[in-house]
């Protein structure tokens, strides 16, 4: 497998973008995504990582999206998570402040490729990539997608493991075993708010009725307010470290 920065193979930035992913379609529609995951190609390539399909060079495979951003000395990660992280990026960049931590964005792989360890791969390749750049720590609000009960306080099910000791979450598990620690949840890493009908839309669902509306592959209820036309959802992430030896 070849990964390789989008800083050395921008030919690649098409094929970044086209790629197939599985992540719902409510989760397009974070607003800070929107207004500024764009710019990330711009602004940060050689935090992006791209992996090519060895058997089909131009293919991609797998991607990773990474930002810096500045964390105050003693200061602890923010409780909005991904989209605080963005936020205090495009800040950092912005006033010319130097960064002094980078939080990965995202990891995703083709759906087609999914369970043949991709992941694990790299988020090890974002790791080295880090501290290639000289930083120490590499931070990540992970989305634990295999939460199944959006009833389930995250404070619970992040800190639930196997007989073995690692996570039950499949990519929490993956952090873990690869040298990361749990520091703390991130109780509103992504706010997704829209109309009734923006929701109803995006998940195939009655925003009729007032009140919390489960969305599957949400990890909390839909809070719905069908007399006022909005909706919206606050999800919460899981903040693991790792630390990169640079």
């Amino acid at each position: 497998m070849r990964i390789a920065t989008l800083a050395e193979r921008p030919d690649l930035e098409d094929a970044l973008w086209d790629m197939p992913t599985a992540w719902p379609e409510f989760m397009l529609h974070d607003p800070i995504s929107n207004l500024y995951y764009g710019l990330c190609t711009r602004l940060w390539p050689e935090y992006i990582l791209v992996a090519e399909d060895p058997d089909e060079p131009g293919r991609i495979v797998a991607k990773g999206h990474s930002v810096p951003f500045v964390l105050p000395e003693g200061g602890e990660l923010p409780i909005d998570g991904w989209d605080g992280a963005l936020r205090r990026a495009m800040r950092a960049k912005a006033l010319g402040d130097t960064p002094n931590i980078v939080s990965a964005i995202e990891i995703s792989v083709r759906p087609d490729r999914q369970g043949t360890g991709l992941s694990a791969l790299m988020l090890a390749a974002m790791r080295d990539n880090t501290a290639r750049l000289g930083f120490a720590h590499l931070v990540a609000p992970v989305r634990p997608n295999g939460a199944k009960d959006p009833l389930e306080p995250m404070t619970e099910y992040a800190y639930r493991t196997r007989d073995d000791g690692l996570p039950v979450d499949p990519w929490l598990r993956v952090h873990v075993r690869a040298g990361g620690v749990i520091e703390k949840i991130a109780t509103r890493s992504m706010v997704i708010p829209g109309t009734c009908a923006e929701w109803a839309e995006w998940t195939g669902l009655p925003f009729d009725k007032t009140g919390q509306v489960l969305v599957p592959k949400a990890l909390t209820p839909v809070h719905n307010d069908a007399e006022h036309d909005w909706a919206v959802y606050v999800e919460p992430n899981v903040w693991i470290r790792h630390r990169t030896g640079a």
